[in-house]
């Protein structure tokens, strides 16, 4: 057995030289096949929903109720379907911003929200969710400073065993025993062995670093990988709000918004399950610069969920699919320019188009939640089996 593991681990560290010596400027980590996307049709990229896919409203702004909405995120707990959001009543960024939450037995009707952490002195954004199936784990991040991106946040973490009764608010602890000094990305998910990675966005500013912790409960063991950051300018990495699948390889891949604006996604890989990664490249795949969504399908086909128009536009929304993770060729329309609300009450840094989505499955569906125009709070569905058939 001692042989076995230090076989093990002598593999994945060659595994890890090859992928880091790689040239500089190495190939990107995935391709999309040439012409998947039709530019010339913004409002579908020429593509058509897979059959069954479904559109369902959380909550809907009103008069006297916030107008702002963003940052939607969905979880499964213990038969319901959990949707987490900040809101505030009418800007982004603004000093009563608070985080919401409702629930739901079907995906489609869904409790009224309730304050999941109030507006206060100290400011907070939606960070997510996560389960080990007995404790529901809901992440929000604090900016002491307000949304200041140059000084930055940090997260902190609420539990509940029933989704209804919460627990006090404690920090995010790394491996080291203390606070991780960073802002949690929404998308935390586990590799088949248990091992969760996601990224913090690390104080002074918003420098983003993968992470891994093989606590099942995702509060603590946090632990920073090996990753290069591309050449920036000021206290915001070019690299920024990932999220990851698992090429048939067995190779996790990050993929990140480009704040350099190339409107195309970057990307990284790691053959070590996120201890140390390659230097971030820009790949082909199209992107509106925003947060994005990835994962792997129970068969293990990997999707990637975002706006591929390459442009600030954030329509269409796109699940895009790979076998092998290597290889994107099959596109599916989440939500189109043709059904597209008119943006109803106006706002600070408030546009049309479909913002910031994030993914899960549950009930044989592949769930994708996201702001429409940042003030409706919706979901898109879509039957697995349509996607892998």
């Amino acid at each position: 057995m001692i042989r076995a593991a230090r076989s093990h681990r002598l593999g994945e560290a060659f595994a890890a030289l090859l992928l880091f010596a790689a040239p500089a400027q190495a190939a990107p980590p995935y391709r999309v096949v040439p012409g998947l996307f039709v530019a010339a049709r913004p409002d579908d990229l020429g593509l058509k929903p897979a059959p069954g896919t479904q559109s369902f409203t959380i909550f809907r702004p009103r008069a006297g109720a916030p107008h702002y909405a963003n940052g939607v995120v969905l979880m499964p707990f213990k038969g319901k379907l959990y949707a987490q959001w900040q809101a505030s009543a009418r800007d982004e960024d603004a000093p009563d911003t608070f985080v919401a939450y409702s629930r739901s037995r079907d995906g489609e009707h869904w409790s009224a929200p309730q304050t999941l952490v109030p507006s206060g002195r100290i400011m907070h954004s939606s960070g997510g969710w996560w389960t080990d199936g007995k404790i529901l784990v809901a992440y929000d991040n604090a900016w002491p400073g307000g949304f200041d991106h140059h000084q930055g946040g940090y997260a902190e973490y609420r539990s509940s065993t029933d989704g209804v009764h919460w627990s006090k608010a404690r920090r995010v602890m790394g491996a080291d025993g203390k606070p991780v000094d960073g802002v949690i990305e929404q998308d935390p998910h586990a590799l088949p062995d248990g091992r969760i990675i996601t990224a913090f966005h690390r104080q002074p500013g918003l420098i983003v670093a993968p992470y891994y912790t093989d606590d099942p409960t995702g509060i603590a063991g946090w632990t920073k990988g090996l990753m290069q950051n591309l050449p920036h300018n000021g206290a915001m990495s070019r690299e920024l709000e990932p999220s990851w699948f698992r090429r048939r390889d067995g190779a996790v891949v990050m993929v990140f918004r480009d704040q350099d604006s190339s409107f195309r996604q970057l990307a990284a890989a790691s053959a070590d399950r996120g201890a140390t990664w390659t230097t971030p490249v820009v790949t082909d795949m199209p992107d509106s610069r925003a947060k994005q969504s990835a994962g792997n399908l129970p068969d293990g086909t990997a999707f990637l969920v975002n706006e591929p128009s390459g442009t600030k536009r954030r329509v269409p929304l796109v699940v895009t699919l790979s076998r092998d993770g290597g290889l994107f060729d099959k596109a599916f329309l989440l939500r189109g320019g043709a059904d597209l609300q008119t943006l109803r009450f106006p706002g600070k840094y408030k546009n049309t188009g479909y913002d910031y989505p994030k993914s899960v499955l549950w009930k044989g569906w592949l769930y994708v939640g996201y702001a429409t125009n940042k003030e409706d709070v919706q979901l898109t569905r879509v039957p697995v089996k349509s996607l892998r058939d």
